[in-house]
């Protein structure tokens, strides 16, 4: 394929006919689209850089041995980066020459509404705005490289221009004791997630509806919010990335939402599912404006409440409280789900399922530690696991009553709250 773009290229610098090679489906399989000549042209100059930088002085150098420049053709270096890059004049140059019908036509595949841009894939680096728009060095995302020359997806690095990790879970859903009403709700969402394309394009809601999901999951900590979301995510082969706060928040105006806009960017159109843990913080309420900085930070509200909407994936917020998250979101969720401390009876099937299958425990001792101590999910783990540690120190194969009430005592103590032994 080379040797076919090096010629396409060369006959096209020296006006020759350029019939003899056809881009028109190159990616298709790759990318699930189905390309024209242009558009497999056009990705082919984006990709080869990445993979064979000499490729563009080369073929200049060919055409002008002695030394010499081909102003139309375009071109941009960079500090890191000693070849050429082919810029949006070089794709016009080389697919339309002068014929001024053509290269406006060239130019639509850069707009915002191709899928280029959509998706992520192509797109031309902005440029000063006394420079013209084609002049921008042709840029593709690190995902696509990937994907066009292995195959695979590439999952993006936690660093500051996507501050967000991948969260996975080594449970099932049988592990995740729930109520009714939780399972329900839990259902619709899968339900969206196997259906969305369907609702949208064949049955025509996509007039009617925005186009992703969003859904609030709120509750004391430790009751499976975010274990909910990672479920989701392991069922229908989907990553979730929990959003780090931390990097995202600034006290810089704009900031916040330079930040944000990078995540949701790399995410759109990825079947990826975004988690805000303890969204309080950029989704709380907004507030009378009584200075510049309460007015600013309802800026950032306000593009989030825009960004969010316009997420054609599936967004899940978690929050202690239902109230710290400002109205307008609430709105516009298409799912709250309220997750509560679980009950005696759930208790009981959640300390069954954290006692490792390889140790013993008293069943009587188990039924009192669920009726008598009002823990979450999380916490009967960590009481297990404290458990397990003094056990294993010991050499011993059960789970006693003292080193079990150790482990729920250590959990009172971190709230702070009294513990009485049974």
């Amino acid at each position: 394929m080379n040797q076919q773009l090096r010629n396409f290229i060369l006959k096209s610098l020296k006006s020759e006919s350029v019939k003899d090679i056809s881009l028109e489906g190159t990616f298709s399989d790759v990318l699930g689209k189905t390309t024209s000549h242009e558009e497999g042209f056009i990705l082919l100059m984006a990709l080869t850089p990445h993979v064979y930088p000499s490729f563009f002085d080369e073929i200049i150098k060919e055409v002008y041995p002695e030394g010499g420049d081909i102003p139309e053709l375009g071109g941009s270096r960079s500090e890191n980066h000693r070849g050429m890059f082919p810029t949006g004049e070089t794709v016009q140059y080389i697919l339309a020459k002068n014929e001024i019908e053509k290269r406006l036509k060239v130019q639509q595949y850069f707009n915002s509404n191709h899928w280029f841009n959509k998706e992520n894939i192509v797109k031309i680096e902005d440029v000063k705005d006394s420079e013209p728009i084609m002049s921008g060095k042709l840029i593709m995302s690190k995902e696509t490289v990937h994907l066009l020359c292995f195959g695979e997806n590439l999952k993006p690095k936690f660093s500051s221009s996507f501050p967000a990790k991948e969260v996975t879970t080594m449970m099932n859903w049988e592990d995740f004791v729930m109520n009714e009403n939780i399972r329900k709700q839990i259902n619709y969402i899968k339900l969206w997630i196997k259906h969305q394309q369907t609702l949208l394009n064949d049955w025509g809601m996509k007039k009617q509806s925005l186009p992703g999901f969003r859904t609030l999951f709120y509750g004391p900590s430790g009751t499976g919010k975010t274990l909910a979301a990672s479920l989701l995510a392991k069922e229908f082969g989907r990553p979730v990335y929990r959003i780090d706060l931390s990097q995202v928040v600034s006290k810089y105006i704009g900031e916040t939402e330079k930040n944000l806009e990078k995540i949701f960017t790399q995410a759109e159109n990825k079947d990826w599912i975004l988690l805000f843990d303890e969204a309080d913080a950029l989704f709380g309420k907004r507030t009378s404006t009584k200075s510049s900085n309460d007015r600013y930070a309802n800026q950032e509200v306000s593009y989030l409440l825009q960004r969010v909407e316009q997420f054609n994936d599936l967004v899940i917020l978690t929050s202690n409280f239902k109230n710290n998250i400002d109205e307008a979101f609430l709105r516009r969720f298409n799912s709250i789900i309220k997750f509560q401390k679980p009950t005696p009876e759930e208790r009981l099937k959640l300390w069954h399922n954290a006692i490792p299958k390889k140790v013993s425990a008293d069943e009587k001792l188990i039924s009192q530690l669920a009726k008598n101590y009002e823990l979450t999910g999380a916490q009967i783990v960590s009481a297990v696991l404290h458990a397990s540690l003094l056990a294993i120190e010991k050499n011993e194969k059960t789970l006693s009553k003292e080193n079990l009430l150790s482990g729920i005592r250590e959990e009172f103590d971190k709230e702070e709250k009294p513990f009485s032994c049974i």
